[in-house]
């Protein structure tokens, strides 16, 4: 949700709120969460009138696809005005609700829902909010059109090439951004992005902070995600590791969206009307800590060390924080690089950060085809896995026998033989400080993707 519009959102929802006494919320197409409404009532505020549909809401801050199909089975899609939907305590939805289609010049784009037993509001409160729905979309309208404009400049500016287009591309960027070109920022890289359609992410609105998307090459045929994130400070990168961790749930439930929980009907929702005890506890539950959830949505093998190596899945790489667009080419460049990091070094993921990644600033800023080693090579082969692995930890272990043998759980000759093995194939002498340098950044570099 982009600060300009996220004020404007919730005075709307807050006014169909109060016109009608009951609680509402305002959710885009996608059942992906935008504001609550402000009512507050004691039965809101008591834990037993929460549905598991409600709750799940409050916790996701969107809903699965079962229960998105669900409730378009009531015609909402094609509804111009209130659709009542009861009770149905068998899918998890224990109170009813009313939903107020949001429409701009015909076409859907979001959806007010209110929390309302029977008999509820009167049809002329009801078409007192219809009224307020409209305002909705055309803001939402708006902020789509102004989004849209934004994902293509900055997909320019990402995949232009060095010179005059990038400099024109950016120029283009810094035009539409205006005065929000020269806040802090930072970018986020998300990889591999799992969405079946790569044009298929979350909605700028549901990741606060957030002032464009999109997505860009990763590899033949994959894609990743780049967002670019405002700051309130160049040093202080929350706001945007905040975003990559709600990206990586997102991210992580992007495989099940066709049956999620496979637990019937409304298991696992998101929409339909939170009210104050949403507005209280849903925003940002399931962020940060949640956002490992992600990982294992799309494998790749693992790097040398076996156990030790990265666990693939889906990571996200954070850039340094700068002012202005003038060094955007390198921030994306270290985006990348962090995301490759966690890729290649489970304990740098979920969400790392460029300036947390060690040696692997060095390794990633080098050319894929150049950072592995000739005389390397054959310890990377899959027959001498357990040699690399023996050889990573021993130097990550700064060469101490003792502390290599305990951590691999081996006894010490053991080690030794294996050792010298890898002095075999490699050529390289393990009492000499450059070998050692060589060995250990090229067993690194061929965790990377």
């Amino acid at each position: 949700m982009t600060a300009e519009y996220q004020g404007d959102y919730q005075d709307l929802v807050d006014e169909i709120s109060e016109l009608l006494g009951v609680p509402a919320t305002l959710e885009n197409r996608d059942f992906e969460l935008i504001a609550f409404g402000a009512y507050d009532s004691e039965d809101e505020l008591d834990a037993s009138a929460l549905d598991p549909v409600r709750a799940r809401s409050i916790l996701t801050r969107r809903s699965t696809a079962a229960v998105r199909t669900w409730f378009e089975g009531f015609g909402i899609t094609r509804a111009t005005g209130p659709v009542r939907i009861p009770p149905t305590p068998e899918a998890g939805v224990h109170r009813g609700r009313i939903c107020l289609p949001v429409r701009h010049r015909g076409v859907v784009l979001g959806y007010v829902w209110l929390l309302a037993d029977d008999p509820g509001p009167a049809e002329t409160q009801l078409a007192a909010a219809m009224e307020v729905t409209v305002r909705i979309g055309a803001l939402l309208a708006d902020e789509a059109q102004h989004g849209a404009d934004l994902t293509r400049e900055l997909r320019a500016v990402l995949t232009a090439e060095p010179g005059w287009p990038h400099d024109a591309a950016l120029a283009e960027l810094r035009t539409a951004l205006g005065t929000r070109a020269d806040v802090p920022h930072t970018l986020i890289c998300v990889a591999p992005w799992p969405a079946t359609t790569p044009d298929d992410a979350p909605s700028l609105r549901t990741l606060p902070g957030a002032t464009a998307l999109c997505t860009a090459p990763w590899g033949p045929t994959t894609h990743c995600l780049a967002v670019l994130v405002r700051l309130r400070t160049p040093d202080v990168l929350t706001p945007a590791t905040s975003v990559a961790g709600r990206l990586l749930e997102w991210a992580g439930n992007a495989g099940g969206r066709g049956g999620d929980d496979g637990g019937g009907t409304a298991s696992g929702a998101g929409a339909t009307g939170s009210g104050t005890a949403g507005r209280t506890g849903g925003s940002g539950s399931g962020t940060a800590g949640r956002a490992g959830g992600g990982r294992g949505a799309v494998g790749r093998a693992g790097g040398p060390a076996g156990g030790d190596a990265g666990g693939g899945g889906v990571v996200a790489g954070v850039a340094v924080g700068r002012v202005g667009l003038g060094e955007l080419g390198g921030a994306w460049g270290e985006a990348v690089g962090a995301a490759r990091a966690a890729l290649g070094e489970a304990r740098l993921g979920p969400v790392a950060r460029w300036a947390e990644i060690g040696p692997y600033r060095l390794l990633t800023s080098l050319p894929r085809d150049t950072a592995h080693d000739r005389a390397v090579r054959p310890l990377l082969t899959p027959a001498h896995h357990e040699l690399a692995r023996t050889a990573e930890v021993f130097l990550d272990c700064a060469g101490q026998a003792s502390r290599t043998a305990a951590r691999l759980g081996i006894h010490r000759q053991t080690l030794y033989y294996r050792l010298s093995r890898v002095e075999q194939l490699t050529g390289l002498d393990l009492a000499d400080g450059e070998d050692r340098l060589l060995l250990h950044m090229t067993l690194k570099a061929a965790r990377l993707p």
